[in-house]
């Protein structure tokens, strides 16, 4: 039997959908633009349906099967989820709790990500701009790391691996460290200026990658635990239901769109404000400053699908508030 009926069941299926098209969509994006996928827009072209026009000589056999392949990635984003929320009766809530834990995974393998890449990235940048990297890691290791594509690829990107099997290990989110480091790294330029009359391009690069990270990776683990600074005059009057009805109304007409927005515009082309840098290996032009700037456009990625995450588990949390769903460990 299907908990709370065809319209819960509906609502779980939606939701969950929308969060698996988002995944498939960014995971979509990395195999057209990093390995030459031809995505649906390619495989339609090829078969020249919905207006799409074939791109130069059009697809081979290989080419037309990944096409496919992405295809049906996104379909079953759509179709299982329905199936799953209609022939599994589970509480909304459940479901609710589950998108959340999506979110809390990604913002602390998100957290655990910059703080080691901003820290290992901070000591090469320290000892290139000493002239001590040759001697630490050699003449030939020390040319390379002096790419910003190297560095991503061979430094960052492993360092990014462990963060999100950290991440699966704990459960535990250090804003509050990160926060504190954050402060701690200022603190370190301020000594180092007016005391030492020492200061280096990295020593602000480290600031502002941290702080960027602590102000867009901390929202949906705020909106998790009602964080937010609320600027009304009417809600805090609201009834239960009021509430609900305002969650699950601001969140579905304005928080799932910003998401979808920065998601669309933001790898919609290789050229777009998230790809671009991402592409490139983007670094700011600071001389011998750390290599992260590309990072920190892909901080937008991940605030929008934690966001995304995280709205959606308010709009079912709301939902199971307005269809009368009792409180875990409450009767019905």
């Amino acid at each position: 039997m299907i908990a709370g009926g065809w319209p819960a069941a509906a609502l779980r299926g939606l939701a969950i959908a929308t969060a698996a098209v988002a995944f498939v969509f960014t995971v979509c994006n990395y195999l057209i633009f990093w390995r030459g996928w031809p995505g649906i827009e390619g495989l339609f072209g090829h078969l020249g349906i919905l207006g799409y026009e074939p791109k130069g000589a059009g697809l081979d056999g290989t080419g037309a099967a990944l096409g496919w392949l992405q295809f049906a990635a996104y379909a079953a984003a759509i179709l299982l989820p329905f199936a799953y929320a209609r022939w599994r009766g589970r509480p909304i809530r459940g479901d609710a709790e589950t998108l959340s834990a999506v979110a809390a995974y990604i913002a602390r393998a998100a957290f655990w990500g910059v703080l080691l890449v901003g820290v290992v990235d901070m000591a090469i940048s320290f000892l290139r701009v000493e002239g001590l990297l040759v001697g630490a890691v050699g003449a030939e290791l020390a040319e390379s790391l002096g790419k910003s594509r190297f560095r991503g690829e061979f430094v960052h990107y492993p360092l990014i691996g462990v963060a999100l099997v950290i991440a699966a290990l704990t459960r535990s989110v250090g804003f509050t460290w990160l926060a504190f480091l954050i402060v701690l790294a200022e603190l370190q330029i301020v000594i180092a200026r007016f005391v030492f009359s020492y200061e280096q391009a990295f020593m602000g690069d480290l600031v502002r990658f941290w702080y960027a990270a602590l102000f867009l990776f901390a929202s949906a683990y705020t909106l998790l635990h009602e964080g937010h600074v609320r600027v009304d005059v009417l809600y805090t009057g609201f009834s239960d239901r009021g509430k609900a009805w305002a969650n699950a109304l601001g969140g579905a007409l304005l928080g799932v769109p910003l998401c979808w927005v920065i998601l669309v515009r933001g790898l919609g082309d290789k050229s777009n404000l998230i790809n671009a840098p991402l592409l490139s290996f983007e670094v700011s032009q600071s001389g011998y400053g750390m290599y992260v700037k590309y990072l920190m456009a892909g901080f937008l990625l991940v605030y929008a699908l934690s966001m995304l995450a995280q709205f959606l588990s308010q709009i079912l949390s709301s939902a199971a508030t307005l269809l009368n769903e009792p409180e875990p460990g409450e009767s019905a």
